[in-house]
């Protein structure tokens, strides 16, 4: 593999139009071009940036691919044929989330990955949050954990489901930290604005007797990205918006009529999650190295969403 590697994006509407940029201001990697099913999309991206367009992302495959690494982030449904054809071509792949539609996609696709010795990183975008590198590695034994994440409506992004489109960034940020297998799930939703399910909630019970407690919504009229993680003689709280680290710690030497807690609140600078993930990716490609969410953990995220989408869908119509 020479120095510079060679990117291409496919699917560069709103959110892969920012991969786009990203890859074009990186040293040591030329972007050779866009790909986007909307030939109009496509021309407006490659322009901006200088780049070839592109309608069909198979013109960049083939015996010698003209490209070393992709971002797929084109609709959900396409990411698997996506990924699945640049991986069997040779080419590393960083998938947007979800990583699939389907627990078996996911699964050929890092079956694929790992027989071809290549980089399969999924775009969980919290995990790069300026916050959450500040904090994850203090948090050691969670015994309790509440996520918040609401958003207000957007049309481009009911596709999915409401837990495939916001609380998966909870749940792959929970089944690292927990570690446990999943002992009992229970979860309910409501329709609000679509004919599918706008607002959920999910209870997990792990093996190791960890609780989290999951909510999502997109119906809110203000963001908030909020998770709070209690463990022995701690509780931390992070604002993934604010980027805002909250750690209050028992006090060890008590004093009458105060609370037995001191506070600690930490501001992160802000950050480009994007960025920061993006240039994970060519690391991994680049050294050969595991991506910091690899395939797997994009799989087991996927996996616990669909049970939850499957036990929301089987309370709302029972007889089937």
């Amino acid at each position: 593999m020479s120095n510079s590697l060679r990117a291409a994006v496919i699917g560069v509407g709103y959110l892969g139009r920012f991969h786009a940029q990203k890859y074009a201001s990186l040293p040591n990697v030329e972007l050779v071009g866009v790909v986007d099913a909307h030939p109009e999309t496509a021309q407006r991206v490659a322009k901006e940036l200088g780049v070839a367009a592109f309608t069909d992302y198979r013109q960049l495959l083939g015996a010698a691919p003209a490209v070393d690494l992709v971002s797929v982030a084109s609709t959900t449904e396409t990411h698997h044929a996506v990924a699945r054809d640049c991986l069997a071509a040779g080419v590393h792949v960083l998938a947007e989330k979800p990583i699939t539609v389907t627990v078996a996609q996911a699964d050929e696709l890092i079956a694929l990955a790992d027989a071809k010795q290549l980089v399969l990183q999924v775009g969980h975008l919290e995990r790069f949050n300026p916050a959450w590198l500040a904090v994850k590695d203090k948090i050691k034994r969670p015994v309790f954990i509440e996520a918040h994440r609401m958003a207000p409506f957007k049309a481009r992004g009911i596709d999915v489901s409401v837990v495939l489109d916001l609380m998966i960034h909870d749940l792959d940020l929970i089944l690292p930290l927990v570690g446990s297998p999943v002992a009992d799930l229970r979860a309910s939703g409501v329709s609000v604005l679509t004919d599918g399910i706008d607002i959920a909630n999910a209870r997990i019970e792990f093996a190791n007797g960890c609780v989290a407690n999951l909510t999502a919504s997109r119906t809110s009229t203000a963001s908030l990205r909020r998770l709070r993680v209690f463990q022995h003689h701690e509780y931390i709280s992070v604002d993934f918006g604010d980027r805002r680290i909250g750690i209050s710690r028992r006090r060890e030497a008590l004093i009458e009529g105060e609370a037995p807690i001191d506070t600690e609140t930490v501001q992160q600078p802000p950050g480009d999650a994007l960025m920061t993930e993006i240039t994970a990716f060519v690391d991994a490609v680049r050294n050969g190295t595991k991506p910091v969410v690899s395939g797997r953990e994009g799989r087991d995220a996927l996996a616990i969403a669909l049970q939850i989408d499957r036990m929301i869908a089987a309370r709302h119509n029972p007889s089937s």
